[in-house]
């Protein structure tokens, strides 16, 4: 049984952003095909989303498919499009159950159309919940989120809407993917890797990093309950300078 975090008088933070890594190092080490594991890590992701939103996080974003992963092999491509598919068909109930919210970045173009639209329809359907907000970042890339957010911002300079000095960095903030957010306090990574693998480099400037040995398919409320409680016992500074009493 888990303990409810209520009860450890811990800080909670906001926003949590998370990289779901090891689905196929987990699948690999159980002899299965590696879509499995990414079922698997579906499965978990629902898991914590509830524990989230039990506990009071307001966001939570999951890095679900990375503008780099367009390179990989294309089988594997296609069955998480698969996967991708299905949680979009059939997630609805359970996300108006729970009160859930929905919202997608990244450079969504780059999928099907089908998917565009089902994307689309998800956001909309549960544009009204009051519970956790889950951001699913799709076709996302830190890099590419800041040149489509400069692009944006020189067409303006461009015509003539906007001067190269009042270009500030909240500026920048509002034309990026995450604009309708609060920056992540909390970031965790799963699997043992000391990355961040080009995810929310503009928004994690002063984020607090947590990674995690396990594989993301064994990570439970147990392990963010544990995430929470090492976030709890930091000094958020924000580039300030502070001398301990």
């Amino acid at each position: 049984m888990v303990i409810p975090i209520m009860m450890l008088n811990l800080n909670i933070p906001k926003h949590v952003a998370i990289i779901m890594d090891g689905n196929g190092r987990w699948a690999k080490a159980r002899s299965l095909p590696a879509i499995a594991g990414h079922r698997a890590g579906a499965k978990a992701a629902e898991e914590i989303v509830g524990r989230a939103n039990e506990i009071g996080i307001e966001y939570i974003t999951l890095f679900a498919f990375s503008s780099e992963n367009w390179q990989r092999e294309q089988e594997w491509v296609s069955e998480f499009m698969g996967l991708l598919r299905w949680y979009l068909q059939h997630s609805i109930d359970k996300l108006m159950q729970h009160n859930v919210r929905i919202k997608v970045i990244g450079d969504r173009t780059a999928f099907a159309t089908d998917l565009q639209d089902m994307i689309n329809d998800l956001e909309e359907r549960t544009q009204d919940n009051k519970g956790i907000t889950v951001i699913l970042a799709l076709s996302y890339g830190g890099r590419d989120d800041i040149r489509r957010a400069t692009q944006k911002i020189a067409q303006d300079v461009q015509n003539g809407n906007l001067k190269p000095e009042e270009i500030t960095e909240d500026l920048i903030s509002q034309n990026l993917d995450t604009k309708f957010f609060p920056d992540p306090d909390l970031f965790i990574r799963t699997s043992g890797e000391l990355r961040i693998s080009n995810y929310l480099l503009w928004q994690m400037a002063y984020t607090e990093y947590v990674f995690v040995d396990c594989f993301w398919p064994d990570f439970g409320a147990k392990q963010l309950d544990w995430a929470i409680e090492q976030y709890s016992k930091r000094h958020r500074r924000y580039g300030l300078y502070s001398v301990a009493a």
